[in-house]
């Protein structure tokens, strides 16, 4: 074997496991495997997974914090006002030096999987152009899917739907959306209409930012699923945000979430950005922001979290670290029981990994040896933790390393150091 990793906790529960690789796939999972190799490594107990995924993020306007000016009010809008401001000035060079930066951050934090929305309303596509390079240069190491994102409407903007079909000819991968944006909710609906139907004829994928609206009226995920449903899309449609979803009556809700289900359409809530733009007009009693992710997942919809925005327009937060929205995702929507935290964990891993459609995802024999090593022994410690990572691993190949999180204490009577980990 080139790599044996000795002594790994693995995230659906089994302990104390070996994993062997060779030419860049694990061919072996097992305990105690009788093998030898060219690099052994002791995971001491610790949590070995397949790497995070994010499948929802705006890699055009990562890093762009401060430009042109910073958000004074936090808000969505204005954060839309100030990436309409940014645009003109933007170049291509510029775009793909801080998204390169941004993709040596999600590397080192074990991120290796990226569904990015590139915005086609400039009629330059600077944007896609610059974000089409980056997905080229990182693809040794990162995965890159792209959407093309009509940021301001496809039927709202001049030459959106005329852009979006040039971005997909240049190579971007999934076809996108913003229905809410659009000037009436006929408008919004029509949009949905004729982009799945284009994606339907062009076997593409669909991802759009859905009803990130705290109006309970906003239903446009409704005419997703039903576009989904009637033009077979099944399994390949997303709906994004969905933040209307926390504000209607739980009995418009009994009938729409059965409907996502048969239409097989996949949920993507943002933790961090969720909580922050949503419930801005509310006093008290004050609306949460994030959508139903207990309740879509009782109904048997995938969940993915994502984390949307890094230091941009509008949040001027963010490192690349998906236990952080796990973190958050979890806190957001209540989910404490054990049996949830860990469908938090799964919700920056393979949930998202299977939304993307990754080929060769997982810790199992064939799959693509893709690893990350994690400072905590289980999924729930990860999160509690958002655990270093101790190694990250591309096709069997240490890309990235981070020491393990210990303080020293210099205290009578106590110990000489803490790691923060329950019975370390």
């Amino acid at each position: 074997m080139d790599v044996v990793i000795r002594n790994a906790n693995l995230p659906d529960g089994q302990l104390g496991v070996d994993v062997a690789i060779e030419h860049g796939r694990i061919v072996a999972v097992g305990s105690q495997l009788p093998l030898q190799a060219a690099q052994e490594i002791d995971a001491g107990g610790d949590l070995l997974t397949a790497p995070f995924v994010d499948a929802h993020f705006h890699m055009d306007a990562t890093l762009s914090y401060g430009l042109p000016r910073v958000n004074a009010s936090g808000t969505l809008l204005e954060g839309i006002a100030l990436w309409g401001e940014l645009k003109p000035h933007l170049t291509q060079q510029a775009l793909i030096d801080r998204a390169l930066q941004y993709c040596d951050w999600a590397v080192a934090r074990g991120l290796l999987a990226i569904r990015s929305h590139v915005d086609i309303c400039d009629d330059r596509l600077l944007a896609v152009e610059a974000l089409l390079e980056v997905k080229r240069l990182v693809a040794p190491y990162l995965d890159v899917q792209l959407v093309a994102f009509p940021q301001d409407g496809v039927l709202r903007a001049p030459n959106a739907l005329i852009n979006l079909k040039r971005a997909i000819a240049m190579g971007v991968d999934v076809v996108g959306g913003i229905p809410h944006f659009e000037r009436t909710m006929a408008e919004g609906a029509e949009s949905v209409r004729i982009l799945c139907e284009y994606a339907a004829d062009q076997g593409l994928m669909v991802d759009m930012h859905c009803d990130e609206s705290d109006d309970p009226m906003s239903r446009h995920i409704e005419t997703l699923a039903y576009q989904s449903n009637r033009l077979g899309l099944h399994g390949r449609v997303t709906g994004s945000h969905l933040t209307s979803m926390h504000s209607m009556d739980n009995y418009y809700v009994s009938k729409l979430l059965p409907l996502m289900r048969e239409a097989g359409v996949a949920a993507v809530a943002n933790p961090l950005i969720n909580i922050t733009l949503q419930g801005r007009h509310d006093t008290y009693p004050k609306r949460r922001g994030m959508t139903r992710v207990p309740e879509l997942l009782a109904a048997g919809i995938p969940v993915a979290f994502g984390h949307d925005c890094a230091m941009d327009p509008w949040y001027s937060l963010g490192s690349g670290d998906m236990l952080e929205v796990a973190h958050m995702g979890l806190h957001v929507a209540q989910m404490t029981g054990q049996d949830a935290m860990r469908e938090c964990f799964r919700a920056v891993t393979s949930t998202p990994a299977a939304i993307l459609g990754l080929q060769g995802y997982g810790v199992a024999p064939g799959c693509h040896a893709d690893l990350v090593l994690l400072d905590a022994a289980d999924p729930v410690e990860a999160i509690r933790l958002r655990a270093a990572r101790r190694m990250v691993m591309r096709r069997g190949q240490i890309i990235a390393e981070s020491p393990c999180a210990h303080a020293r204490l210099a205290l009578p009577g106590r110990p000489g150091q803490v790691n923060f980990r329950l019975g370390r």
